[in-house]
Protein backbone atom coordinates (compact mmCIF):
# COMPACT_ATOMS: atom_id res chain seq x y z
CA UNK A 1 0.00 0.00 0.00
CA UNK A 2 1.26 3.87 -0.62
CA UNK A 3 2.02 6.21 2.21
CA UNK A 4 -0.77 8.28 3.54
CA UNK A 5 1.04 11.03 1.86
CA UNK A 6 1.19 9.61 -1.28
CA UNK A 7 -2.57 8.70 -1.03
CA UNK A 8 -3.29 11.96 -0.10
CA UNK A 9 -1.55 12.97 -3.23
CA UNK A 10 -3.02 10.83 -5.34
CA UNK A 11 -6.63 11.04 -4.63
CA UNK A 12 -6.24 15.29 -4.73
CA UNK A 13 -5.18 14.60 -7.96
CA UNK A 14 -8.21 12.10 -9.05
CA UNK A 15 -10.77 14.32 -7.08
CA UNK A 16 -9.52 16.77 -10.03
CA UNK A 17 -9.69 14.84 -13.14
CA UNK A 18 -13.26 13.47 -11.81
CA UNK A 19 -14.59 17.48 -11.77
CA UNK A 20 -12.91 18.31 -15.05
CA UNK A 21 -14.60 14.95 -16.29
CA UNK A 22 -17.64 16.15 -15.18
CA UNK A 23 -17.85 19.32 -17.14
CA UNK A 24 -19.85 19.57 -20.11
CA UNK A 25 -17.13 20.44 -22.68
CA UNK A 26 -16.47 16.67 -21.81
CA UNK A 27 -19.51 15.45 -23.24
CA UNK A 28 -19.31 17.96 -26.45
CA UNK A 29 -16.23 16.76 -27.32
CA UNK A 30 -17.29 12.70 -27.39
CA UNK A 31 -20.17 13.99 -29.64
CA UNK A 32 -18.23 15.49 -32.21
CA UNK A 33 -15.54 12.62 -32.25
CA UNK A 34 -18.58 9.92 -32.74
CA UNK A 35 -20.12 12.51 -35.05
CA UNK A 36 -16.44 12.81 -37.31
CA UNK A 37 -16.18 9.10 -36.73
CA UNK A 38 -19.18 8.49 -38.75
CA UNK A 39 -18.05 10.65 -41.56
CA UNK A 40 -20.54 13.36 -40.63
CA UNK A 41 -19.58 16.88 -41.67
CA UNK A 42 -18.87 18.91 -39.08
CA UNK A 43 -15.37 20.89 -37.84
CA UNK A 44 -11.98 19.69 -37.62
CA UNK A 45 -10.66 17.84 -34.43
CA UNK A 46 -7.26 18.52 -33.07
CA UNK A 47 -5.58 16.64 -30.57
CA UNK A 48 -1.79 17.41 -29.16
CA UNK A 49 0.09 14.06 -28.43
CA UNK A 50 3.63 15.90 -27.08
CA UNK A 51 4.69 12.29 -26.28
CA UNK A 52 8.38 12.41 -25.31
CA UNK A 53 8.02 16.02 -24.96
CA UNK A 54 5.63 15.29 -21.58
CA UNK A 55 8.78 15.13 -19.86
CA UNK A 56 9.58 18.89 -19.87
CA UNK A 57 6.03 19.81 -19.77
CA UNK A 58 5.84 17.54 -16.44
CA UNK A 59 9.27 16.39 -16.35
CA UNK A 60 10.42 13.95 -12.60
CA UNK A 61 11.41 17.09 -10.04
CA UNK A 62 7.86 18.43 -10.08
CA UNK A 63 6.43 15.21 -8.56
CA UNK A 64 5.43 14.68 -4.98
CA UNK A 65 4.84 11.04 -4.37
CA UNK A 66 7.79 8.99 -3.10
CA UNK A 67 6.63 5.63 -4.08
CA UNK A 68 7.63 4.64 -8.10
CA UNK A 69 4.38 3.27 -8.67
CA UNK A 70 3.01 6.12 -6.93
CA UNK A 71 5.13 8.84 -9.38
CA UNK A 72 3.81 7.18 -12.38
CA UNK A 73 -0.07 6.98 -11.46
CA UNK A 74 0.59 10.68 -10.37
CA UNK A 75 2.49 11.47 -13.45
CA UNK A 76 -0.48 9.98 -15.54
CA UNK A 77 -3.11 12.12 -13.55
CA UNK A 78 -1.27 15.61 -13.68
CA UNK A 79 -1.23 14.56 -18.23
CA UNK A 80 -4.80 14.42 -17.57
CA UNK A 81 -5.23 18.06 -15.90
CA UNK A 82 -2.83 19.34 -18.37
CA UNK A 83 -4.89 18.20 -21.19
CA UNK A 84 -8.23 19.78 -19.37
CA UNK A 85 -7.12 22.54 -17.98
CA UNK A 86 -3.90 23.61 -20.17
CA UNK A 87 -3.93 22.06 -23.24
CA UNK A 88 -7.52 22.52 -24.84
CA UNK A 89 -7.48 20.21 -27.36
CA UNK A 90 -10.20 18.04 -28.15
CA UNK A 91 -9.47 15.33 -26.21
CA UNK A 92 -11.98 14.03 -23.82
CA UNK A 93 -10.90 13.75 -20.22
CA UNK A 94 -12.85 11.04 -18.23
CA UNK A 95 -13.01 9.38 -15.15
CA UNK A 96 -12.26 6.23 -16.41
CA UNK A 97 -8.98 4.29 -14.76
CA UNK A 98 -7.92 1.54 -16.35
CA UNK A 99 -5.79 -1.38 -15.31
CA UNK A 100 -4.45 -3.68 -17.84
CA UNK A 101 -4.09 -7.47 -17.73
CA UNK A 102 -1.57 -9.29 -15.86
CA UNK A 103 -0.13 -11.24 -17.87
CA UNK A 104 2.55 -13.35 -19.84
CA UNK A 105 3.00 -13.38 -23.49
CA UNK A 106 5.13 -15.00 -26.01
CA UNK A 107 6.69 -13.81 -28.51
CA UNK A 108 7.74 -15.02 -32.39
CA UNK A 109 10.53 -17.72 -30.79
CA UNK A 110 13.41 -15.91 -31.78
CA UNK A 111 15.00 -13.23 -29.19
CA UNK A 112 16.12 -10.19 -30.62
CA UNK A 113 19.44 -8.87 -28.57
CA UNK A 114 19.10 -4.73 -28.22
CA UNK A 115 21.54 -1.91 -27.24
CA UNK A 116 20.15 1.09 -25.55
CA UNK A 117 21.63 3.90 -25.77
CA UNK A 118 19.88 5.00 -22.60
CA UNK A 119 16.90 7.93 -22.81
CA UNK A 120 16.43 9.80 -25.71
CA UNK A 121 19.22 8.02 -27.49
CA UNK A 122 18.95 5.57 -30.42
CA UNK A 123 18.37 1.77 -30.05
CA UNK A 124 20.24 -1.37 -31.94
CA UNK A 125 19.71 -4.37 -32.38
CA UNK A 126 21.06 -7.73 -33.74
CA UNK A 127 18.57 -9.51 -36.01
CA UNK A 128 18.39 -13.16 -34.92
CA UNK A 129 17.11 -15.05 -38.27
CA UNK A 130 20.25 -14.57 -40.44
CA UNK A 131 18.97 -17.30 -42.97
CA UNK A 132 15.13 -17.86 -43.81
CA UNK A 133 16.49 -21.96 -43.16
CA UNK A 134 15.96 -20.71 -39.51
CA UNK A 135 12.07 -20.44 -40.65
CA UNK A 136 11.05 -23.36 -38.85
CA UNK A 137 12.36 -21.90 -35.24
CA UNK A 138 9.95 -19.43 -35.86
CA UNK A 139 6.78 -19.92 -32.92
CA UNK A 140 3.05 -18.10 -32.73
CA UNK A 141 3.06 -15.56 -30.02
CA UNK A 142 0.40 -16.58 -27.06
CA UNK A 143 -1.14 -14.82 -24.21
CA UNK A 144 -1.47 -16.52 -21.03
CA UNK A 145 -3.58 -14.69 -18.71
CA UNK A 146 -3.09 -14.55 -14.50
CA UNK A 147 -6.92 -13.73 -12.96
CA UNK A 148 -5.32 -13.80 -9.53
CA UNK A 149 -2.80 -11.16 -10.04
CA UNK A 150 -5.02 -8.76 -12.18
CA UNK A 151 -7.95 -9.17 -9.67
CA UNK A 152 -5.73 -8.08 -6.68
CA UNK A 153 -4.02 -5.09 -8.90
CA UNK A 154 -7.73 -3.94 -9.41
CA UNK A 155 -8.50 -4.43 -5.59
CA UNK A 156 -5.54 -2.32 -5.41
CA UNK A 157 -6.31 0.30 -7.63
CA UNK A 158 -9.71 0.87 -6.41
CA UNK A 159 -8.34 1.12 -2.70
CA UNK A 160 -5.86 3.66 -3.68
CA UNK A 161 -8.87 5.89 -5.47
CA UNK A 162 -11.60 4.96 -3.16
CA UNK A 163 -14.88 5.79 -5.53
CA UNK A 164 -12.82 8.73 -7.15
CA UNK A 165 -12.09 7.05 -10.40
CA UNK A 166 -14.12 4.24 -11.67
CA UNK A 167 -11.55 1.53 -12.28
CA UNK A 168 -12.35 -0.97 -14.48
CA UNK A 169 -9.98 -3.78 -16.64
CA UNK A 170 -9.06 -2.37 -19.95
CA UNK A 171 -5.81 -2.95 -21.76
CA UNK A 172 -4.84 -3.24 -25.76
CA UNK A 173 -2.55 -5.93 -26.43
CA UNK A 174 -0.57 -4.23 -29.69
CA UNK A 175 -0.23 -1.06 -31.23
CA UNK A 176 -0.10 -2.16 -34.90
CA UNK A 177 -0.44 -5.16 -36.98
CA UNK A 178 1.45 -4.14 -40.08
CA UNK A 179 4.29 -6.85 -39.29
CA UNK A 180 6.85 -4.64 -41.10
CA UNK A 181 8.39 -3.74 -37.76
CA UNK A 182 8.52 -7.24 -36.55
CA UNK A 183 10.38 -8.30 -40.18
CA UNK A 184 13.22 -5.93 -39.72
CA UNK A 185 13.64 -7.04 -36.32
CA UNK A 186 14.11 -10.37 -37.58
CA UNK A 187 16.31 -9.78 -40.33
CA UNK A 188 17.28 -5.97 -40.71
CA UNK A 189 15.68 -3.30 -42.24
CA UNK A 190 18.54 -3.05 -45.27
CA UNK A 191 18.55 -6.97 -45.74
CA UNK A 192 14.44 -6.50 -45.59
CA UNK A 193 14.92 -4.41 -48.66
CA UNK A 194 17.77 -6.53 -50.38
CA UNK A 195 15.26 -9.78 -49.50
CA UNK A 196 12.44 -8.64 -52.26
CA UNK A 197 15.14 -9.34 -54.80
CA UNK A 198 17.67 -12.06 -53.96
CA UNK A 199 15.21 -14.30 -51.19
CA UNK A 200 11.69 -13.35 -52.67
CA UNK A 201 10.22 -16.45 -51.32
CA UNK A 202 11.98 -16.65 -48.14
CA UNK A 203 10.45 -13.33 -47.68
CA UNK A 204 6.97 -14.16 -48.55
CA UNK A 205 7.31 -17.15 -46.10
CA UNK A 206 8.76 -14.28 -43.17
CA UNK A 207 4.86 -12.40 -43.80
CA UNK A 208 3.00 -15.45 -43.99
CA UNK A 209 3.96 -16.28 -40.80
CA UNK A 210 3.68 -13.18 -39.21
CA UNK A 211 0.02 -12.66 -40.51
CA UNK A 212 -0.72 -16.16 -39.36
CA UNK A 213 0.78 -15.79 -36.11
CA UNK A 214 -1.10 -12.60 -35.88
CA UNK A 215 -4.70 -14.13 -36.48
CA UNK A 216 -3.76 -16.86 -34.13
CA UNK A 217 -3.36 -14.03 -31.22
CA UNK A 218 -6.33 -12.98 -31.62
CA UNK A 219 -7.71 -16.06 -31.89
CA UNK A 220 -6.00 -16.72 -28.66
CA UNK A 221 -7.05 -13.59 -27.14
CA UNK A 222 -10.91 -14.03 -28.52
CA UNK A 223 -11.22 -17.00 -26.57
CA UNK A 224 -9.94 -16.23 -23.33
CA UNK A 225 -12.46 -12.82 -23.23
CA UNK A 226 -9.06 -10.69 -23.09
CA UNK A 227 -10.00 -8.20 -25.97
CA UNK A 228 -11.33 -4.62 -24.71
CA UNK A 229 -13.21 -2.91 -27.64
CA UNK A 230 -11.92 0.55 -28.18
CA UNK A 231 -15.35 2.07 -29.34
CA UNK A 232 -14.72 4.62 -26.84
CA UNK A 233 -12.16 6.80 -25.50
CA UNK A 234 -9.52 4.87 -26.80
CA UNK A 235 -6.13 5.90 -28.87
CA UNK A 236 -6.92 4.41 -31.95
CA UNK A 237 -4.23 4.26 -34.99
CA UNK A 238 -1.37 6.52 -34.94
CA UNK A 239 -4.15 9.44 -33.91
CA UNK A 240 -7.47 9.74 -33.04
CA UNK A 241 -10.21 8.69 -30.91
CA UNK A 242 -11.99 5.82 -31.35
CA UNK A 243 -15.91 7.42 -30.42
CA UNK A 244 -18.50 5.28 -32.58
CA UNK A 245 -21.73 3.29 -32.50
CA UNK A 246 -21.40 1.32 -35.89
CA UNK A 247 -19.48 -1.40 -34.31
CA UNK A 248 -21.60 -2.46 -31.46
CA UNK A 249 -21.55 -2.56 -27.39
CA UNK A 250 -20.60 -6.15 -26.30
CA UNK A 251 -20.17 -6.73 -23.12
CA UNK A 252 -16.90 -6.94 -21.21
CA UNK A 253 -15.67 -10.58 -21.75
CA UNK A 254 -17.48 -11.20 -25.25
CA UNK A 255 -15.54 -8.60 -27.26
CA UNK A 256 -14.01 -10.22 -30.87
CA UNK A 257 -12.14 -8.34 -33.83
CA UNK A 258 -14.85 -7.25 -35.54
CA UNK A 259 -16.30 -4.99 -32.45
CA UNK A 260 -12.86 -3.20 -32.54
CA UNK A 261 -10.78 -0.43 -34.82
CA UNK A 262 -7.51 -2.35 -36.39
CA UNK A 263 -4.50 -0.62 -37.47
CA UNK A 264 -1.71 -1.27 -39.99
CA UNK A 265 0.86 0.35 -41.08
CA UNK A 266 4.53 0.03 -42.69
CA UNK A 267 6.58 2.66 -42.10
CA UNK A 268 9.65 0.47 -42.81
CA UNK A 269 8.96 0.14 -46.37
CA UNK A 270 8.91 3.99 -47.00
CA UNK A 271 11.61 3.33 -49.77
CA UNK A 272 9.92 0.15 -51.40
CA UNK A 273 8.28 1.23 -54.37
CA UNK A 274 4.63 0.83 -54.68
CA UNK A 275 4.60 -2.56 -56.96
CA UNK A 276 6.90 -4.08 -54.16
CA UNK A 277 4.20 -2.83 -51.56
CA UNK A 278 1.47 -4.53 -53.53
CA UNK A 279 3.36 -7.84 -53.58
CA UNK A 280 5.29 -8.43 -50.15
CA UNK A 281 3.03 -6.27 -47.58
CA UNK A 282 -0.68 -5.75 -48.34
CA UNK A 283 -1.22 -9.36 -49.19
CA UNK A 284 -0.52 -10.47 -45.43
CA UNK A 285 -2.06 -7.19 -44.11
CA UNK A 286 -5.35 -8.08 -46.14
CA UNK A 287 -6.53 -10.93 -43.76
CA UNK A 288 -5.80 -9.27 -40.57
CA UNK A 289 -8.04 -6.12 -41.52
CA UNK A 290 -10.46 -8.87 -42.67
CA UNK A 291 -11.04 -9.68 -38.93
CA UNK A 292 -11.24 -5.85 -37.95
CA UNK A 293 -15.23 -3.70 -37.91
CA UNK A 294 -13.15 -0.94 -39.02
CA UNK A 295 -9.62 0.24 -40.05
CA UNK A 296 -6.97 3.00 -39.81
CA UNK A 297 -3.82 2.63 -42.03
CA UNK A 298 -0.54 4.67 -42.21
CA UNK A 299 1.41 6.38 -39.76
CA UNK A 300 4.96 8.57 -40.80
CA UNK A 301 4.93 6.85 -43.79
CA UNK A 302 3.61 8.78 -46.68
CA UNK A 303 0.72 7.11 -48.40
CA UNK A 304 -0.24 8.88 -51.97
CA UNK A 305 2.55 6.74 -53.57
CA UNK A 306 1.01 3.56 -52.77
CA UNK A 307 -2.76 4.80 -52.00
CA UNK A 308 -3.99 2.99 -54.86
CA UNK A 309 -2.93 -0.69 -53.23
CA UNK A 310 -3.79 0.55 -49.55
CA UNK A 311 -7.73 1.52 -50.48
CA UNK A 312 -8.24 -1.98 -51.65
CA UNK A 313 -7.94 -3.17 -48.33
CA UNK A 314 -11.07 -4.08 -46.53
CA UNK A 315 -13.08 -1.64 -44.24
CA UNK A 316 -10.54 1.52 -44.12
CA UNK A 317 -11.98 4.89 -42.27
CA UNK A 318 -8.63 6.60 -40.55
CA UNK A 319 -6.23 7.29 -43.54
CA UNK A 320 -2.88 8.99 -41.91
CA UNK A 321 -1.78 11.81 -43.91
CA UNK A 322 1.88 12.52 -42.64
CA UNK A 323 4.25 15.17 -43.16
CA UNK A 324 5.88 13.75 -46.12
CA UNK A 325 2.32 13.51 -47.97
CA UNK A 326 1.03 15.21 -50.67
CA UNK A 327 -1.99 16.55 -49.40
CA UNK A 328 -3.53 17.73 -52.15
CA UNK A 329 -3.50 14.49 -53.76
CA UNK A 330 -4.95 12.55 -50.35
CA UNK A 331 -7.57 15.55 -49.87
CA UNK A 332 -8.81 14.39 -53.80
CA UNK A 333 -8.46 10.78 -53.04
CA UNK A 334 -9.92 10.61 -50.02
CA UNK A 335 -13.07 12.92 -50.00
CA UNK A 336 -15.47 12.16 -47.76
CA UNK A 337 -15.34 8.49 -47.74
CA UNK A 338 -12.29 8.81 -45.15
CA UNK A 339 -11.27 10.40 -42.16
CA UNK A 340 -8.33 12.65 -42.89
CA UNK A 341 -6.12 12.31 -40.33
CA UNK A 342 -3.36 14.98 -40.78
CA UNK A 343 0.05 14.76 -39.07
CA UNK A 344 2.17 18.23 -39.07
CA UNK A 345 5.78 18.02 -38.89
CA UNK A 346 6.58 17.42 -35.56
CA UNK A 347 10.18 19.25 -36.01
CA UNK A 348 8.20 22.69 -36.36
CA UNK A 349 6.86 22.73 -33.07
CA UNK A 350 10.68 21.50 -31.68
CA UNK A 351 12.15 24.52 -31.53
CA UNK A 352 12.66 27.95 -28.91
CA UNK A 353 11.12 30.33 -31.47
CA UNK A 354 8.18 28.44 -34.04
CA UNK A 355 6.94 30.30 -37.25
CA UNK A 356 3.88 30.59 -35.49
CA UNK A 357 2.90 32.29 -38.45
CA UNK A 358 3.83 30.16 -41.15
CA UNK A 359 2.57 27.26 -39.18
CA UNK A 360 -1.10 29.09 -38.72
CA UNK A 361 -1.15 29.39 -42.40
CA UNK A 362 -0.13 25.91 -43.40
CA UNK A 363 -3.01 25.06 -41.06
CA UNK A 364 -5.45 27.29 -42.95
CA UNK A 365 -4.56 26.18 -46.24
CA UNK A 366 -4.78 22.82 -45.32
CA UNK A 367 -8.08 23.05 -43.88
CA UNK A 368 -9.21 25.02 -47.21
CA UNK A 369 -7.98 21.94 -49.07
CA UNK A 370 -9.45 19.10 -47.52
CA UNK A 371 -12.93 20.96 -47.21
CA UNK A 372 -13.15 21.62 -50.78
CA UNK A 373 -12.81 18.30 -51.29
CA UNK A 374 -15.71 17.45 -48.85
CA UNK A 375 -13.31 15.94 -46.34
CA UNK A 376 -12.95 14.86 -42.66
CA UNK A 377 -10.19 16.44 -41.44
CA UNK A 378 -8.33 15.86 -37.67
CA UNK A 379 -5.22 17.44 -36.90
CA UNK A 380 -2.68 15.40 -34.76
CA UNK A 381 0.31 16.60 -33.45
CA UNK A 382 2.65 13.23 -32.74
CA UNK A 383 6.19 11.95 -32.68
CA UNK A 384 7.35 14.84 -30.30
CA UNK A 385 11.03 13.85 -29.37
CA UNK A 386 11.47 17.31 -27.46
CA UNK A 387 9.18 20.50 -27.54
CA UNK A 388 12.70 22.67 -26.09
CA UNK A 389 10.28 25.45 -24.22
CA UNK A 390 7.14 23.45 -23.20
CA UNK A 391 4.81 25.64 -23.64
CA UNK A 392 4.62 25.29 -27.66
CA UNK A 393 2.13 22.25 -27.43
CA UNK A 394 -0.53 24.29 -25.89
CA UNK A 395 0.31 27.11 -28.03
CA UNK A 396 0.81 24.91 -31.10
CA UNK A 397 -2.97 24.03 -30.44
CA UNK A 398 -4.32 27.74 -29.85
CA UNK A 399 -2.69 28.45 -33.20
CA UNK A 400 -4.64 25.46 -34.90
CA UNK A 401 -7.43 26.77 -33.53
CA UNK A 402 -6.75 30.80 -34.75
CA UNK A 403 -6.02 29.23 -38.17
CA UNK A 404 -9.36 27.34 -38.23
CA UNK A 405 -11.41 30.49 -37.38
Amino acid sequence: MFSSADLHILRTLADRVAEAASRPIQREKEQEWRRHNALQQGRPLVFCDPENGWHEILPQSMLQCQDEQARQWEWQLRQRLYWADEMLDDVVVDNIWYVPWTATRTGWGMEVHYVDAGPGGATRWDSPMTDYAMLDQLTFPKVALDHEATHEALAFAREVFDGRLQVVLGNGWWWSMGMTHDVIQLRGLEQMMVDMYDHPDGLHALMKHLSDGNLALLDNLEAQGALFANTDNRYVGSGGFGFTDELGHPEPGHVKAKHMWGFCESQETVLVSPSMFAEFIAPYQRPIMERFGLNCYGCCEPVDKRWHVVKTLPRIRRVSVSAWADVRFMAEALGGNYLFSWKPNPADIAVAHPNWDRLQKEIRETARIVAANGGHLEIIMKDCHTLCVPDNAKRWVKTVREGLT
